[in-house]
């Protein structure tokens, strides 16, 4: 086992720098570079022709500088060469590599590239901007950017690049509308990616070689080259990252990146740790390397210049690439500091930033309990919100075990987790809180710290989900569980999350983590919504209702308690919930809320009020039936349905 010396431990004695011109800057003919390098006797800028393969036609030394730093002014014109930069420690030259800040880099990030960001700009980009929506406001939808349209069925020109995210007019082959059409078409906010800086694992000169998520961080400040249609040259993806961000923003809908600042693919040979050997990662005492995301090291984020490298990385994605949210892989191994300095950066450059991420971490972390940003200590954050794994685990049952039921399956008893997941995980009265999970309590401050989801990209799809924990239902009864679940994310409090294709009823073939299989596993395929058109069409009514009704939409805990009433009658597999009067200034003056688990029909008393139908069962009803002040509803098997007066 690999283990740093002591030396490499004591780093409180490094100078920091707080300067914001660190990295590479070029333009026309004049290129400054400033590398934060403490512990180095010399630093050197290598000259390269091409993006990979050939020698070095130059090499620049750089001259030590304040605060640790190594810098250097070049007056000639180097756009459309790359570079690499060699630190020397302790008498040793270390490995080569793109400065840990480059902005952008040639084939597969193996060199820096020098560019001009301000000569990358699609037409109208200046005025480019992405929409202000609260948390609670957002519809969160998350894609893989090559799952999106590699498919041969997708109607996408750019089949998994970027620029298939550009193209309007797209069909399935049944002639419904797919790709940015479908986006704009199911009404949702925001697009999550995941990862799209550069990663290491898949080839940028054959992407269909290999596939992979992209949680294997290389370069954080550029985007990946094979989502582009030339990998070589380091502007292409940039131009044409920004002109999906562009593409979108006209649509309407928000971007948000998923960010991997917990670990990075390389232990010893990453840039930053050939930079400064050890400083960016956390150890044991013994000298081991710690482990709390999982992949073999952790990012140190309580240090200043990894929590300022991070901040700084955050805000080049919101300044040069329009970013309007970023979702925090492993969230839990950030330390809260970090978590309190990013909100507040961020925020000054977009009010509306979304920022949310998964609130536990992947193994032992030597990063304090008390320190981490759990989902358990969330509550002392502004601004940041964590994934619901109990709303997961309450509608689709537990993710660690396939033939566990949950409530959309038919479990009863767990009605009271549903009812926790639809307050967004906060405290109300109504709830008994020993039934709803062991050792689970409130952990939201407010509903805008809480991301419901029921499927993302890790573990299986909801389609195979349901389909492994009740293998015995027809086609018809998992469409109604996926039309249950829908319903129930969507009209709880808090932030929806929708997995890509869901609203389809997409499969991996049973695959439960899909992070390397092929495209055969992962694309989405877009034939499934011409196969189930009416759970497209139900997801996007349900989308549009609950954008239409702030009451759906309570940003503050005690408005939850003042506005939102469970009935006290128990009927088993039943969760219903009542709105109003005018809950958060919405139109209809009440709203009543039912879900039916059960696989038969069920009765259900309402209070007395003159209400209408606006779901009735699994179809929307639009002629909005009405019903006497004592009446008496049935509610079909397995089905969500809504009541209004208005």
């Amino acid at each position: 086992m690999i283990r740093m010396t002591p030396d490499h431990m004591i780093f409180d004695h490094l100078e920091v720098c707080n300067d914001d011109d660190l990295g590479v800057f070029s333009s026309g003919n004049y290129t400054f570079v400033k590398i934060w390098a403490p512990t180095a006797s010399a630093v050197e800028l290598r000259i390269y022709n091409q993006p990979v393969g050939g020698k070095s036609v130059r090499s620049i030394f750089l001259f030590p500088s304040d605060c640790g730093t190594w810098s250097k002014g070049i007056e000639e014109n180097l756009l459309g060469l790359f570079y690499t930069i060699r630190v020397r420690i302790n008498g040793t030259w270390q490995k080569e590599h793109p400065d840990i800040y480059a902005k952008a880099v040639g084939l597969n990030g193996h060199r820096g590239a020098f560019i001009d960001l301000e000569k990358l700009k699609p037409v109208g980009w200046d005025e480019d901007k992405g929409p202000e929506v609260s948390p609670v406001d957002a519809v969160i939808y998350e894609t893989h950017v090559r799952d999106f349209s590699i498919s041969p069925d997708s109607g996408a020109f750019h089949k998994g690049k970027y620029l298939a995210f550009t193209e309007e007019r797209t069909e399935t082959p049944g002639g419904l509308t797919s790709g940015l059409d479908h986006l704009t078409e199911l009404g949702i906010t925001h697009v999550h990616f995941l990862p799209v800086f550069d990663f290491f694992t898949v080839d940028e000169r054959r992407p269909d070689r290999r596939y992979n998520w992209g949680y294997d961080p290389q370069n954080y400040n550029v985007p990946e080259g094979s989502f582009s249609t030339n990998p070589n040259d380091g502007r292409t993806r940039i131009y044409e990252f920004r002109e999906m961000v562009a593409a979108l923003h006209r649509k309407g809908i928000g971007v948000i990146m998923d960010v991997v600042f917990n670990h990075t693919y390389f232990n010893i040979t990453s840039g930053f740790n050939q930079t400064v050997p050890g400083y960016f990662y956390r150890f044991w005492p013994d000298g081991t390397w710690s482990n709390g995301s999982g992949c073999g090291n952790e990012l140190a984020t309580e240090r200043f210049m990894v929590r300022k490298f991070i901040i700084e990385s955050l805000l080049h994605w919101m300044t040069n690439y329009h970013i309007d949210g970023f979702r925090f892989d492993l969230m839990g191994c950030i330390d809260l500091e970090t978590m309190r300095q990013i909100e507040k950066a961020t925020r000054k450059i977009k009010p509306s930033v979304l920022l949310y991420g998964e609130g536990w971490t992947a193994g032992q972390s030597p990063l304090p309990v008390d320190s981490r940003t759990l989902k358990a200590n969330v509550r002392q954050l502004h601004g940041v919100a964590a994934f619901s794994d109990d709303f997961r685990d309450a509608i689709g049952g537990s993710w660690n075990s396939v033939t566990t039921k949950g409530f959309a399956s038919g479990l009863t008893l767990r009605e009271e987790a549903v009812k926790f997941g639809i307050v967004a995980a906060g405290y109300h009265p109504q709830i008994e809180y020993g039934y709803v999970g062991h050792g689970v309590i409130p952990w939201s401050a407010h509903p805008t710290q809480c991301v419901n989801y029921v499927a993302c990209h890790d573990n299986y799809t909801l389609y195979d989900r349901l389909k492994l924990a009740s293998p015995e239902d027809s086609d018809q009864t998992l469409l109604r569980r996926c039309k249950l679940t829908a319903a129930i994310l969507l009209f709880s409090q808090g932030i929806p999350f929708i997995q890509a294709g869901m609203e389809f009823m997409r499969t991996k073939k049973m695959h439960y983590d899909s992070y390397c299989s092929p495209d055969s596993i992962n694309q989405l395929e877009w034939s499934l919504k011409d196969k189930y058109k009416s759970l497209s069409d139900y997801f996007s009514a349900l989308i549009s209702i609950r954008k239409a009704h702030p009451a759906f939409r309570m940003p503050y805990s005690d408005m939850v308690h003042k506005f939102l009433c469970f009935p006290g009658t128990y009927v088993p597999g039943v969760v219903s919930f009542e709105l109003g009067a005018h809950a958060n200034n919405d139109p209809w003056e009440w709203i009543f809320v039912l879900f039916n688990a059960n696989n038969y029909a069920v009765d259900f008393y309402l209070p007395h009020r003159k209400w209408k139908f606006v779901i009735n069962g699994s179809e929307v009803d639009e002629n909005m039936t009405s019903l006497s002040e004592d009446a008496k509803v049935t509610l079909p098997p397995i089905s969500g349905s809504v009541l209004a007066v208005f």
